[in-house]
């Protein structure tokens, strides 16, 4: 049974951590907002921009010339999977379902003997894959939404990722991340990047069954608009992975914080009884000692 003084430090110690908590869930609330706004203002464009690159690639579809990022470059040996995670801490599962489901894609690549390398964008992904995968990680990006998330940081990705490309460094870029559903479920999304996979078409969108002719031709539209499409993905991905942080986060703080409180009633609870009972003990001694006095 622990002293009285250790239940007070407890007690005590318990309540600075329900503040820290309190805080913290207060100030993802003010961020999430904010972030669900701009990923929701994201979709749409990026949306927009997939469909019609979708359409352009199937005009496109049997020419000669297609550029490298729709068509490929004729192998698929290597996959280079890009791992959107957080820096930080204190946010549930957010940061172990996304390495969950990247470390699942790399096992089903390897099984089917394939190479994989691996970027991270965040230091938790990074320190929960390297633990199975050390020799595939072949870099970290930190800090990528300081002092806030940009467009330009993630034109600065994708002009990475294009450089390895053609480089020859990888065949498919896969990207996986967590896409915003609301403040507690976010959905685990791996979309692959390079070469460029059109969304499947939507039958109840008029525009799908439309005939256009393009100015210049579809292979010099593809080859202008593909590496900008990537700078967007990654951009609105980053941007999902953003919100859903934040509300992960948000989430986790508000269960620790009813959790601390909850701590902080037991431990009140034992910390009078025991009180009450060494009172009582005093008193029985005292009592005691008066009467064979």
């Amino acid at each position: 049974m622990p002293s009285l003084k250790d239940l007070k430090l407890r007690i005590n110690s318990t309540k600075n951590t329900q503040k820290i908590t309190s805080a913290m869930k207060m100030v993802s609330a003010a961020k999430l907002r904010r972030a669900q706004e701009q990923a929701e203002a994201a979709r749409p464009y990026a949306e927009r921009m997939d469909r019609v690159l979708g359409r352009l690639a199937a005009s496109a579809a049997g020419k000669d010339g297609a550029p490298a990022l729709l068509a490929g470059n004729g192998k698929d040996q290597t996959h280079l999977i890009v791992v959107m995670t957080s820096d930080r801490g204190l946010c549930g599962g957010f940061n172990s379902t996304i390495a969950r489901g990247a470390r699942k894609l790399a096992r089903d690549l390897k099984a089917q003997g394939k190479t994989i390398k691996i970027l991270c964008i965040g230091r938790k992904g990074r320190d929960q894959l390297r633990r199975e995968f050390p020799s595939e990680i072949i870099g970290t990006i930190e800090d990528i939404g300081k002092p806030r998330l940009t467009f330009g940081a993630a034109e600065a990705v994708a002009i990475r990722i294009l450089a390895m490309f053609e480089h020859g460094e990888f065949d498919v870029c896969e990207i996986v991340y967590n896409r915003f559903k609301s403040a507690m479920t976010q959905i685990v999304t791996i979309q692959q990047l390079i070469p460029f996979a059109p969304a499947a078409a939507n039958e109840n969108d008029p525009a799908g069954a439309a005939s256009y002719e393009y100015e210049p031709d579809e292979l010099e539209i593809l080859s202008t608009l593909l590496p900008k499409n990537l700078g967007m993905q990654i951009f609105k991905a980053l941007l999902e992975n953003n919100a859903s942080e934040q509300g992960a986060r948000m989430t986790a703080m508000d269960s620790a914080t009813r959790n601390a409180g909850e701590m902080i009633n037991k431990l009140t609870i034992t910390y009078n009884r025991s009180r009450q009972a060494a009172i009582t003990k005093e008193l029985i001694e005292i009592i005691s000692g008066a009467e064979a006095v």
